[in-house]
């Protein structure tokens, strides 16, 4: 019976640096499990009113809650305690990043093909869950900045049809605010993290399974793998991990963030506290302002489409972003399994689509600053809004578009290359007169990578060729 992991050390691994996202996504993840075991140690998850006696003088003698007493007294009376709960919180955004990235480096390179299709859904799930872990996590100090926060969900819960008010009294416990800390611990510190770990197990368990994706080359087929042997690959690991955990240590050593006692403690009645949402979270705040107002009365009930819009509009975009590998499939039917990965630009409509998608994300991620960029701007920051919903609409096609032509564009770049060679800069004049740049022939392993990676490159190069050929004939005469 096979095993995932016999020979293991006799395997070898690809060697490339957008490989790593997925071991820095690990590696961050073990560094935030590590930082907040020790802030377990010193929260009080609780809702109970105190008034602070702690140290910093401007909140002395300001009622607030257990949660945000304690993480008080863990950022200014626990040696060391601000230095761990910002390596908690830069960790989390490295996280976040890493895999976002790995994500993008599966789309862009058709990772997600036959065998691994799994493997992207293993992918996205970690991000929905670390998404979570976030949100819950953020919530949890009980400051002004995480009551506002939970203020936009109450209101979106409340906005569901039908059901709305049953979910945000079950969430919250009651009316708005609740103990919302009661559910969103127990989440945050047992079962989220649970579920990254399986994720995680269940993607290491795939990838041993499964033949290493590696980049197309010289030598490699789908048939083998190029790269460094097993216990080569397991020393560079570990040191990514101290490269990783050293770089979360110095970011909170060195930069602030989320400096709760700047906030203050959570208040139903104010409705902000000067900072905006997570980048990650952007997007959905961003959704939400470029709603319209909408709403209209059925069977007795209001329904709010500025609420019931941008929710559905960013569940159908991560539905449409978890289930695209099967619905390229079925599109192409391609069904055969890939070991090579792809460069971008050989698949223009999929790197379009990937544009597209990103267009539309960082559009709504822009969006959620739009009042910001007015103050800071002097600008109107309905006329931003404005602005900002045209472009939700027309961007992301554009992208695509755009970035079909480039990628066609390069495509031929490439094989004018392979065929003519790379231009020197030299000018030779002609018999009849006329100039013509003299060109070095490329050997053959970067005509390889330029036409050798895929069918519609080669088929590209054969075209090329005897225009090119003719155009040589004429030089020489």
């Amino acid at each position: 019976m096979h095993r995932p992991w016999s020979n293991l050390r006799a395997r070898v691994f690809p060697d490339h640096w957008s490989l790593l996202f997925g071991q820095i996504a690990f590696y961050s993840f073990v560094v935030i499990v590590l930082s907040g075991v020790v802030l377990t140690v010193y929260y009080e998850p609780s809702v109970d009113h105190v008034v602070y006696d702690g140290p910093y003088a401007p909140l002395r003698g300001v009622e607030m809650s257990r949660a945000l007493d304690s993480t008080m007294a863990i950022t200014f009376e626990v040696r060391g305690g601000l230095l761990m709960r910002q390596v908690h919180h830069w960790a989390t955004l490295i996280m976040v990043a890493a895999i976002t990235l790995h994500l993008l480096r599966l789309f862009f390179t058709a990772g997600f093909r036959r065998p691994r299709r799994l493997n992207w859904l293993v992918v996205f799930g970690l991000l929905i869950v670390m998404l979570a872990a976030c949100l819950t996590g953020t919530s949890l100090p009980d400051d002004m900045a995480s009551g506002t926060s939970l203020a936009v969900l109450d209101g979106v819960l409340q906005a569901t049809p039908l059901v709305g008010s049953a979910l945000s009294a079950l969430l919250f416990g009651g009316q708005f605010p609740g103990d919302v800390i009661s559910w969103f611990y127990p989440l945050h510190i047992v079962v989220l993290p649970a579920v990254l770990v399986v994720l995680f197990a269940v993607g290491a368990v795939l990838a041993l399974r499964h033949k290493p994706a590696q980049l197309a080359g010289p030598g490699r087929t789908e048939d083998n793998v190029v790269g460094r042997p097993a216990t080569v690959a397991a020393v560079k690991s570990v040191g990514l991990l101290c490269f990783v955990a050293g770089v979360a240590i110095f970011m909170a050593a060195t930069a602030t963030i989320n400096p709760v006692w700047l906030y203050g403690p959570a208040d139903p009645a104010n409705a902000s506290a000067g900072v905006g949402p997570a980048w990650y979270l952007a997007f959905l705040d961003g959704s939400l302002r470029l709603a319209p107002g909408w709403e209209f009365v059925w069977w007795g009930k209001t329904f709010s489409l500025a609420i019931l819009l941008p929710v559905t509009v960013c569940t159908l975009f991560l539905a449409l972003v978890a289930v695209y590998p099967f619905i390229e499939e079925r599109l192409t039917g391609d069904r055969r399994h890939h070991h090579l990965l792809e460069r971008p630009r050989n698949n223009p409509t999929r790197t379009g689509i990937g544009v597209a998608g990103i267009t539309f994300y960082g559009i709504l991620w822009a969006a959620a600053g739009a009042d910001t960029m007015a103050v800071l701007f002097h600008l109107s920051v309905n006329s931003l809004l404005h602005v900002f919903q045209v472009l939700v609409i027309l961007g992301p096609p554009a992208a695509l578009v755009i970035t079909r032509r480039i990628c066609n564009g390069l495509q031929e770049r490439d094989a004018r290359i392979a065929v003519l060679g790379v231009e020197t800069g030299q000018i030779v004049r002609r018999t009849d007169g006329g100039y013509v740049e003299q060109h070095r022939p490329v050997d053959v392993y970067r005509r390889w990578r330029l036409v050798g990676a895929s069918a519609e490159n080669r088929a590209l190069t054969a075209q090329t060729i005897p225009a090119t050929r003719d155009a040589k004939h004429e030089d020489a005469e």
